[in-house]
């Protein structure tokens, strides 16, 4: 079989426009010298994603021309401000016809995972019918891991800011948790006083 790396693409949700952080786009926001959203790509990368997705929505040609993501695919999300259902429903439909059999989903604004999470979920793939999710102390979170077996039952359930949540909690126990609590911190960056987290 050929390994997760080829069969599994990293998709990063970078669409959201910081509503709570004075409208100032996640993706655009700096960390260690860079900005968020290359961040997160790097940290795919590293993690063993060589192909990644990346969905844009607020300040979409900002991030296009201020970010560096070679070998990147940019997906555009123009309902981006109906939350993150809809960047998720996008990132998933570009990658419908490309051949990849799982989708390894990560969000730009949790810099405090880093890649040995996304090498431990990426290990939990093993075919189109796999569903596995990072845990913290067993508390689901990110990134996830969707075989293409569920991206029409996810896409047609991601409403809202909810995502993949529903469509994970009725499939509850097909989910492999891979625990990453020892290795990463799932913080978000919603409010002004999460910048601390950002160096």
């Amino acid at each position: 079989m050929t390994d997760a790396n080829d069969q599994v693409a990293g998709l990063l949700l970078a669409a959201g426009g910081g509503r709570r952080l004075g409208g100032r786009p996640k993706a655009l926001l700096s960390h260690r010298g860079r900005l968020l959203v290359e961040h997160a790509v790097g940290v795919l990368r590293a993690g063993g994603c060589s192909r990644i997705h990346v969905v844009l929505g607020a300040e979409a040609d900002a991030v296009r021309e201020r970010a560096a993501l070679p070998g990147c695919t940019l997906v555009d999300n123009p309902e981006w401000a109906r939350g993150m259902g809809s960047s998720l429903r996008a990132g998933l439909e570009s990658l419908a016809g490309t051949g990849v059999r799982a989708a390894l989903v990560s969000l730009v604004d949790q810099p405090g995972i880093g890649p040995e999470a996304v090498a431990r979920v990426l290990a939990a793939y093993g075919s189109e019918e796999s569903l596995a999710a990072a845990a913290y102390d067993g508390a689901r979170g990110h990134p996830v891991l969707f075989g293409s077996a569920h991206w029409d039952g996810i896409a047609a359930t991601a409403t809202g800011d909810r995502g993949a949540r529903a469509y994970l909690k009725a499939h509850e126990d097909e989910v492999t948790l891979v625990e990453c609590g020892d290795v990463a911190q799932p913080y978000d960056i919603d409010t002004d006083s999460d910048l601390v987290h950002l160096e």
